[in-house]
């Protein structure tokens, strides 16, 4: 795993920073930029249905966890490596994913699980960035309505086809981060200026369905560690991974919970009716800025999530090895139409973050990797030679499996059960309200 300085020589210096990624801090850049996308702009809506104690509780706590996970992920992807490695696997034109470390560690059934879960998560996560980047055109744009807009981002996002790999996305994570950054203190300081709406109430929570339906979204937010094995093994020395995710979920706190928490306090109940933050502010020039800025940033947000997805395609169809960047592009692009389709069906932003949270998030980066780890590690040999070997200071392993059993046993109550519950109530609802391929979902009534 020791590949510090094996950058493939470039036409130029410049390309090389802007092209080629793979320290620690590219990592950081990926974690940070890919954890809070459009999410950002329904949190003060998961607010407006948890209360504001409960709120920064949930945002606080779920970052913790999701920072766990990321570890454990990262640990056991290390532990597969160096076994494969010692039997003289090489990897340098295979980018490994997460079902692959299951089935290496775990078996068949692991990796069918793990499969079945991260594709389908990504698959939707893919889709929620479309929706949202219809959603935030129109409040600059509302000559077309939603649906034509995902019609025109669908065909937009799929230029992504064109990045071969997360050792590409340098510029764009940075640049990504500094969007969602713009994005997250023009909501602060645009609520602040604006103040209390006359009549401001905040009886949230006020419905249990809505209580957990927000918790869920907030699982959502910090559950973005579907590709943390990709980042990974596009890192020169992947085993620094370890408190990469820690570090990026503490700077996107600082994002969330100020932007939030200041569009709950000015806008109140008001947000159980807007889910895009948007919606809400007067139309400037700062919020036309925020808009573009996350709607470039939805589009890099777009390439994450299906990026895995490409390369699970690839696998498929025996392509992930070929060098063409073409022909790879080519290969790619029908996974792509089904993404466009589910978009164009289900065009409900912010209830469908829930429901991909309580029914995907939950196994696909919570329970999964915290089972996956305690079974691995289970035999007293697999201790012995761990590559990984826990921290003293958490208790070694008894805390380890103490910390993955209350994990597995507490998304599995709150976040599926409860969480899922909650979610798809709402979630019929929406679209019960508003139906299915609805043209402008959420839309004020033109004058």
């Amino acid at each position: 795993m020791e590949r510090e300085g094996e950058v493939k020589p470039s036409n130029s210096k410049l390309s090389r920073y802007l092209w080629h990624g793979g320290s620690v801090y590219d990592a950081w850049f990926s974690c940070a930029s890919n954890q809070v996308a459009q999410v950002l702009l329904t949190l003060p809506y998961s607010f407006s249905q948890l209360g504001m104690l409960s709120g920064i509780l949930f945002q606080l706590f779920y970052g913790l966890m999701g920072s766990w996970t990321a570890y454990l992920i990262s640990a056991l992807y290390v532990e597969y490596r160096t076994r494969k490695e010692r039997e003289k696997v090489d990897f340098r034109n295979h980018v490994i994913q997460w079902f692959e470390v299951l089935d290496g560690l775990l078996g068949k059934h692991w990796r069918n699980a793990g499969l079945f879960f991260n594709c389908t998560f990504l698959l939707f996560g893919s889709v929620i960035q479309l929706i949202a980047c219809a959603s935030n055109i129109y409040y600059i744009n509302d000559n077309l309505d939603k649906r034509t807009w995902t019609y025109i981002f669908g065909a937009c996002c799929a230029t992504t086809v064109f990045i071969p790999s997360f050792h590409n996305y340098r510029i764009w994570s940075f640049l990504g981060l500094l969007m969602t950054t713009y994005t997250a203190w023009y909501l602060t300081v645009a609520a602040l200026l604006h103040g209390q709406v006359e009549g401001v109430t905040h009886s949230g929570p006020s419905k249990l369905v809505l209580y957990f339906t927000g918790a869920t979204n907030i699982l959502y937010t910090f559950g973005g560690h579907a590709v943390t094995v990709e980042i990974m093994h596009a890192m020169w020395k992947p085993q620094k991974f370890k408190l990469v995710y820690l570090f990026a979920t503490l700077y996107v706190l600082t994002l969330t919970l100020p932007s939030a928490a200041a569009m709950y306090w000015a806008f109140g109940d008001m947000l159980l009716d807007h889910s895009n933050a948007f919606s809400l502010l007067p139309r400037s020039g700062f919020r036309n800025a925020a808009v573009v800025v996350m709607l470039i940033h939805q589009f890099i947000t777009f390439g994450f999530a299906c990026t895995p997805l490409y390369f699970v395609w690839e696998k498929v169809i025996g392509m992930h090895e070929t060098k063409s960047v073409c022909k790879r592009a080519l290969a790619r692009l029908p996974v792509v139409i089904p993404i466009w389709f589910l978009a164009i069906i289900f065009p409900f932003f912010g209830p469908i973050n829930s429901t991909v949270g309580s029914l995907l998030v939950s196994f696909t980066v919570y329970i999964i990797p915290a089972m996956a780890h305690m079974i691995t590690f289970a035999p007293a040999s697999a201790r012995e030679n761990a590559v990984e070997r826990p921290a003293s200071f958490l208790g070694g392993w008894v805390g380890h499996y103490c910390v993955n059993a209350f994990v597995v046993v507490w998304v599995l109550v709150v976040g599926f059960g409860f969480g899922g519950w909650a979610s798809m109530l709402n979630f019929i609802h929406q679209v019960d309200t508003f139906g299915l391929f609805t043209k402008c979902y959420q839309c004020p009534p033109k004058h």
